[in-house]
């Protein structure tokens, strides 16, 4: 497939990127992550929200690369916690964390409460930017669960072995990837966006 083809994903997480190259498998596009490029660099998450960050990343790597590029920011809500981590989802813990430091913080700041009392909600915004930087598209997808006592399965990535699917009564880390594709909140917003990429396609 030509290089015109292709579509960036904007990340440097190896779990995201896998699970978006996944859900997007059929997409009719080459897609890569940002540590697959060489010349991609960070972009600061200053938004004010997960729509503002993701459309940040989109469009400041799109320019920097001259490529389409999708960009994306996910944030856990936890209801007990007032919505938090949020936008802060993947640095919980401090500034370069792991996901295994940014789980044991979340189940400290959860000591105590019951399992009743910890609903929370994975929300995922995307954004689609062309090579000159402009936002082409955008899409959100949002799933409800709660937070776990203590880490369940070892699929996954992130937060996945801490959120339960309560009709399932698994875990993200329990759940297959088929199940996981019609699940998720990132899923979720690859159905809204998967419209939008015949615009990259027709490059």
């Amino acid at each position: 497939m030509s290089e015109d083809r292709r579509l960036i994903l904007g990340t440097f997480n190896p779990g995201k990127g896998r699970e978006l190259a996944w859900l997007l498998r059929h997409a009719g596009l080459r897609v890569c992550t940002l540590a697959e490029v060489d010349a991609a660099r960070e972009i600061e998450e200053e938004g004010r929200s997960l729509a503002e960050n993701a459309c940040l990343k989109a469009a400041g790597q799109a320019r920097h690369l001259g490529q389409w590029v999708l960009g994306d920011d996910t944030g856990l809500l936890v209801d007990a916690l007032g919505g938090a981590p949020g936008l802060h989802t993947a640095r919980y813990a401090g500034p370069g964390a792991t996901s295994a430091a940014n789980r044991r913080r979340l189940l400290e700041e959860l000591a105590g409460v019951p399992l009743e009392r910890r609903t929370a909600r994975f929300v995922c915004h995307l954004a689609l930017a062309d090579p000159q930087g402009t936002i082409r598209a955008q899409s959100e997808g949002c799933c409800r669960g709660r937070i776990l006592l203590e880490p369940t399965g070892d699929g996954g990535f992130g937060y996945d072995p801490l959120f339960q699917i309560v009709e399932y009564h698994r875990s993200f880390a329990q759940l297959g990837e088929a199940a996981k594709s019609y699940l998720s909140h990132r899923a979720r917003a690859v159905q809204g966006m998967l419209p939008h990429l015949s615009l990259a396609r027709a490059q």
